[in-house]
């Protein structure tokens, strides 16, 4: 048995398998078996689920040998197509692997099938067969065919014969099956499920990195879904409309013709957005490139009312359609000299286009894409969820968020319209089921005011007629407005509140965050000086420190940057030698490693000379081989903190709910997420600073209340403190 073959299952592979057995397949045995076959993932794990959707490591090797055998006899590659005609001549009948196209033939009144890779063409097709699949009559799509060969002599004949053609995909609703294995699976579980299936490893991904990929995939699942997706190289823009879905179709160039699109006139044939759930336009961005003005209007049209027309009649249509491409610029050089669509061709660089983007996807938030990134976990066969998806577009979840959240009054037809369309889409993806609580419903609509604010900004500053709205929602019984803004927005302040490029100056533009960097004063390594008798004793570092701590409250915003433990602990902490942490949730490896570096803040605010204590009381891992990795962590974590003088003790307590740290100092600080404020990243990328530096991390909501708690204090304390 190869080592390829041998496969640990993780406790979501196992419930993946189990919940959803005849529809889940390893992912990765994709590329074992793709060899040099040009077909894309669907095709090839459609083959993959008819003999290896099993978790039985011979099974799925026998199972990968016969695909392998498969596509080795029957798919076609260009290069062998004589070879293969003439298996077909010698044995009367053959089975194939190849992209198929239909057309009209109206002098001899038949339709005939020509075959991309086999290259043979005017292959007599039965009626039939084109009424079952009309996609075969608008573009070429992956099937397995059974060719026949019969020749009599006659003039202009053809002795290729179709005798019968199977399309790659699913042709069964399971939707209903599909919602009540839901039930199965947390959010957090189906959302990394979504992610195996279009094969990327979760554990490599923020919540906010997920959150993103997943609205890549809200155009298979929401009708006239319009999307712009604009960033750097190698981020896979592209990749989920190419491979994911028989339903999507990807052009690349970005440019198309009219009839190609919507209508020939000629003939009266609608195009491919009469066909297709999503047509996304790859390598869209370049200002060079031209574009006719009859198909930027027809677009525009299509976009905004569901229907286009050459002037003959209205034809409604349901397909999204997304635009991918390069930017030439970082974001502070586009916002400094232009706006985010500046990499668009002027055609599309219109406000009148552009207003009809549901949502614009932030590429330059997404790291290129590295071998490690893809999963060896199992997901859902793609063309099985992509069925699924498919047969969601009738659903609509856009009201779903009413009970809960209003959005604000001044956002406009097109405004509401951009938002409710993502969080329907992200609904159906995440709660299928349309249930879903207000805690897990205000994220997605966060992002979904996002995706649109991010639009309208930009719109507001390449049209200056344009007036900017107050992209908020409230909750429902509040009057309390909770304003939505968008990473580079929060980033680059300066930069994005400008409205025309002439305001552009040589001020600080943010492209390093305030406060990105540790701060000079922020670790104390060292008493201060003695001072003459005569002179006024100056504070000690660690007093200079303790003078700004305060009672109060801190309220941290989702999405900020530039915190870290010594900003929000660092006052309270300095000059304490004996620290109470209370926090459930110190088990995976990145929070421990959040208390590596509490306990680093607590060392650099300490004297130096005496060795500090810090206790964690946290929750035992309920599965025992996670709670003994758990134990072993912590005991390192001991082991080494000790020669720098922090001397960790811990004890599991079962009980506990909330997050606190003490002091005996006098400080209690309660933490609404205990040490686990920053947004999950990539802990093995060291390459990153944001994994170095706190303070170039994202934060999660979260409150901080600081209380001084006088009992506590020693009588000599209090009589030193009065």
């Amino acid at each position: 048995m190869t080592d390829t073959m041998q496969h640990e299952l993780s406790p979501l592979d196992r419930k993946i398998t189990d919940v959803f057995p005849q529809h889940t397949v390893r992912k990765d045995l994709v590329g074992e078996i793709k060899g040099n076959a040009v077909v894309p993932t669907y095709v090839l794990e459609f083959l993959l689920s008819q003999f290896a959707t099993t978790t039985d490591a011979l099974s799925i090797e026998s199972g990968v040998r016969r695909v392998q055998e498969i596509l080795a006899q029957h798919y076609v590659h260009r290069d062998e197509a004589m070879l293969i005609q003439s298996k077909i001549r010698e044995k009367g009948h053959y089975r194939v692997i190849d992209k198929v196209q239909v057309t009209l033939n109206e002098k001899l009144d038949r339709y005939e099938a020509s075959f991309s890779h086999l290259n043979i063409r005017q292959v007599v097709v039965d009626p039939n067969i084109v009424q079952k699949n009309e996609k075969l009559l608008v573009t070429g799509i992956w099937c397995i065919c059974r060719i026949g060969y019969a020749y009599t002599g006659e003039k202009d004949e053809v002795p290729w014969r179709l005798e019968s053609l199977k399309p790659v995909q699913m042709a069964t609703d399971d939707v209903h099956n599909f919602i009540e294995g839901r039930k199965a699976f947390s959010t957090e579980e189906w959302i990394d499920l979504m992610l195996q299936s279009i094969g990327f490893n979760p554990e490599l991904f923020s919540d906010r990195a997920k959150l993103l990929l997943l609205i890549r995939m809200v155009p298979f699942v929401e009708r006239n879904f319009n999307v712009v997706e604009l960033g750097p190289k190698g981020t896979g823009k592209s990749h989920i409309y190419s491979e994911f879905s028989p339903h999507g179709m990807l052009i690349s160039g970005g440019e198309i013709s009219v009839a190609k699109l919507f209508v020939n006139n000629a003939t009266g044939r609608v195009g491919l957005v009469g066909f297709w759930d999503t047509i996304a336009f790859d390598e869209f961005a370049g200002r060079n490139k031209k574009a006719g003005k009859e198909l930027v209007d027809i677009m525009k049209n299509y976009m905004a009312n569901k229907t286009f027309s050459r002037g003959v009649e209205q034809i409604p249509g349901e397909a999204s359609l997304v635009f991918v491409g390069n930017t030439d610029h970082d974001v502070p050089t586009m916002l400094r000299t232009s706006d985010l669509f500046e990499a668009l061709p002027s055609q599309y660089h219109d406000p009148a286009f552009l207003d009809r983007i549901h949502v614009y996807i932030p590429g330059w938030e997404f790291e290129q894409i590295r071998s490690e990134m893809f999963t060896d976990g199992y997901g859902f066969v793609v063309d099985y969820l992509a069925e699924v998806l498919h047969n969601l577009r009738d659903l609509d979840y856009s009201d779903r968020f009413n009970p809960y959240f209003e959005l604000s009054s001044s956002l406009s037809t097109r405004d509401k319209d951009g938002i409710r369309k993502t969080f329907s889409g992200l609904m159906k993806l995440i709660y299928p089921s349309g249930a879903a609580s207000a805690e897990q419903i205000e994220p997605l609509l966060r992002l979904a005011i996002e995706g649109r604010k991010r639009v309208k900004d930009q719109l507001c500053r390449i049209d200056t007629t344009m007036t900017p709205v107050d992209f908020a929602y409230t909750k429902v019984g509040s009057e309390t407005p909770i304003t939505v803004r968008t990473f580079e927005e929060i980033d680059y302040p300066k930069l994005y509140r400008r409205q025309h490029t002439d305001d552009a100056s040589d001020e600080d533009d943010g492209t390093i965050p305030e406060g990105a960097l540790p701060d000079k004063d922020a670790a104390l390594t060292e008493d201060a000086p003695e001072q003459p008798l005569t002179a006024k004793p100056t504070p000690s570092p660690i007093e200079r420190m303790q003078a700004l701590a305060k009672p109060g409250v801190k309220e941290l915003e989702e999405n900020e940057r530039g915190f870290s433990y010594d900003k929000l602990f660092g006052p309270y902490v300095a000059g304490a030698q004996q620290l109470e942490l209370i926090d459930p949730y110190i088990r995976l490896s990145y929070q421990m490693r959040n208390l590596a570096e509490f306990m680093e803040m607590v060392r650099r605010n300490s004297n130096p000379r005496q060795r500090v204590h810090v206790h964690l009381i946290t929750k035992k891992d309920e599965e025992e081989h996670k709670a003994k990795r758990q134990q072993e962590m912590l005991e390192e974590l001991k082991h080494n903190y000790a020669p720098m003088g922090v001397d960790l003790t811990f004890e599991f307590n079962d009980t506990i709910h909330d997050r606190r740290l003490c002091t005996d100092t006098g400080w209690k600080i309660t933490m609404g997420r205990g040490l686990d404020i920053f947004q999950q990243g990539n802990d093995g990328d060291w390459l990153n600073p944001q994994n170095r530096i706190q303070k170039m991390r994202r934060i999660k909501s979260c409150t901080f209340t600081y209380l001084r708690d006088d009992d506590i204090l020693t009588d000599q304390e209090k009589q030193s403190r009065n």
